[in-house]
């Protein structure tokens, strides 16, 4: 009888579930299901909300009908029996995050807070805490907190504790009704194995340590920030962890615990199979594209992304977003820095020139590197990492009344190549070598000459990842690591992903020498410009 793990990945507006084969990693099945209420912005109204076009809420019940609809979907579909699934993995938007009460009632579903904003779980890309944000990093850097350099020095206005003082801030009552407040990849596996609610269980609240590391300001050897940072924040926050942070603290990979009666109702499974701890659904894409060994950098390319890697060597590079030990594998420590929003930054750029994609990538690939003198760098979405320390906007420098589209869309691209470029240096310079990258997401696909370009400045070969839902296929190899080796068969991670997760043996980019050496005299002048704007 064949044998399946489940991998269950959220994204912005939509759930998809694959159903892998355990031995070979071949997908079975998979569906997807979208969100009934897709992305609330800036519903549910409420009268005197002042900043809603920074507010980005989801409706919780979302996330459990979907799941539903879309779990038995794919069971259905690969004519599977529930005594088929052995484990099963799950990956976040992240930081999506909720409050909730101690029976795992999400706040926004009481009938008293259902028409007040903030009691509703926040997704990833509410950046409404700007001045909250400030305040927490205003106060770490003057505490000369010890967690903040594993942070890239600054805290992000998406994360966890920020809309968290947000909501003392702006709704103190909505603060003192939330018992407990969790990450929504926690949440969900919560609810797998103990919920669903109101019968959740406050003991059995797992927390992963990846979106506890590169969201929750957490470190494996000191924990969470301490009471004193908190009260210096705002008094009534002293307590924060203590009080409304509940739960242990696991690995993505390890055993959260069994799925319970009535998830297993929901989903159409049998109850009692293992289920993983959570993983953000990009740093899921690690195992999904086949990488076990450290010091191979995987390049998440979409509308956002993240560049994601494991390593043998526990070290603080200057300004890299994220430094988490166990934050993306056991074993390793995880190093995440953030690009500037490749395919976002791509799509303006095409769209304020008034072109078509399709054309300025097919006139940009005739251009030499550095095409018209044009240099770009490519921090329209904020400059995060390395270089992360002040906001900064996108920038083209050496535009003539001859400077043409395609030139533009080129150097945009080089500028974006350039940065994967200044986060290998930052961590090569702290003794963390970059040995191979793995390229995976929307993009790689669908641009031959973004993947050139890359390989180009990098001077490296770069791999695809097979898999065209790497986050599924990873959060799949996660449930296989919980359910065990006893269950598998696999003694340790790394076998795992080598069966069921591989790179495309058809396609690897390879740097064409000259535009090597264009780019090496190129780099220097754009680490110049960027400091000079940074200053």
């Amino acid at each position: 009888m064949d044998r399946f793990a489940l991998g269950i990945d959220y994204g912005t507006e939509s759930v998809c579930v694959l159903l892998v084969d355990i031995r070979t990693g071949h997908v079975a099945a998979q569906a997807v299901e979208f969100d009934g209420h897709g992305v609330i912005d800036p519903s549910p109204p409420t009268t005197g909300w002042a900043r809603p076009l920074d507010c980005v809420l989801q409706h919780p019940h979302d996330w459990l009908d979907s799941l539903s609809i879309a779990c038995q979907s794919a069971m259905k579909s690969a004519g599977a029996s529930p005594d088929q699934i052995v484990g099963i993995g799950v990956a976040f938007t992240s930081c999506t995050m909720l409050p909730c009460l101690v029976d795992g009632t999400p706040l926004c579903t009481v009938e008293r807070w259902k028409d007040v904003p903030l009691a509703w779980p926040k997704l990833s890309k509410h950046r409404a805490a700007r001045a909250d944000v400030d305040r927490i990093n205003e106060v770490a850097r003057e505490r000369n907190e010890p967690w903040l350099s594993r942070s890239g020095g600054t805290v992000g206005a998406e994360s966890f504790f920020p809309k968290i003082l947000e909501t003392l801030q702006d709704e103190p009552s909505v603060y003192e009704a939330a018992q407990v407040w969790i990450d929504a990849g926690d949440w969900l596996v919560w609810q797998l194995i103990s919920g669903i609610y109101p019968h959740s269980q406050r003991t059995d609240i797992v927390r992963s340590t990846c979106q506890a590391g590169f969201n929750e300001m957490w470190n494996k050897a000191t924990g969470y920030p301490s009471r004193e940072f908190f009260a210096t924040v705002d008094p009534k926050m002293a307590d924060i962890v203590a009080e409304k942070m509940p739960g242990r603290l696991e690995s993505p990979g390890a055993r959260a615990g069994l799925l319970s009666p009535a998830a297993a109702k929901l989903l159409g499974l049998r109850e009692g199979i293992p289920v993983s701890a959570a993983i953000i659904d990009t740093h899921a894409c690690v195992p999904g594209s086949g990488v076990a060994a450290p010091s191979t950098m995987i390049l998440v390319l979409g509308a956002t992304g993240a560049y994601l890697m494991n390593s043998r060597i526990n070290a603080i590079p200057l300004d890299i977003a994220g430094v988490v030990e166990e934050g993306i594998l056991p074993g390793y420590t995880g190093y995440e820095a953030r690009p500037s929003r490749v395919g976002d930054t791509l799509t303006w750029v095409a769209r304020s020139l008034g072109q078509s994609q399709e054309q300025l990538i097919n006139d940009a690939t005739a251009l030499a590197p550095g095409s018209g003198g044009v240099m770009a760098l490519s921090w329209l979405n904020d400059r995060r990492s390395p270089l992360t320390h002040k906001p900064v906007s996108e920038a083209f420098v050496g535009l003539t009344p001859s400077t043409t589209p395609a030139q533009m869309y080129r150097a945009a691209i080089e500028g974006c190549a350039f940065h994967v470029q200044a986060i290998r240096e930052s961590l090569q310079a702290a003794g963390v070598p970059v040995r191979r990258f793995v390229a995976t997401g929307e993009l790689p696909a669908k641009s031959p000459l973004l993947m050139q370009i890359y390989a180009d400045v990098l001077g490296e070969k770069i791999a695809l990842a097979e898999s065209d839902r790497p986050a599924g296929l990873g959060c799949a190899i996660l449930g296989c690591l919980a359910a065990g080796r006893e269950v598998t068969g696999y003694p340790a991670i790394s076998t795992a992903i080598a069966a069921m997760a591989r790179q495309r043996e058809d396609l690897r980019y390879r740097p064409d020498l000259p535009a090597k050496k264009a780019y090496a005299k190129l780099y220097p002048i754009y680490r110049s410009l960027a400091e000079k704007v940074r200053e």
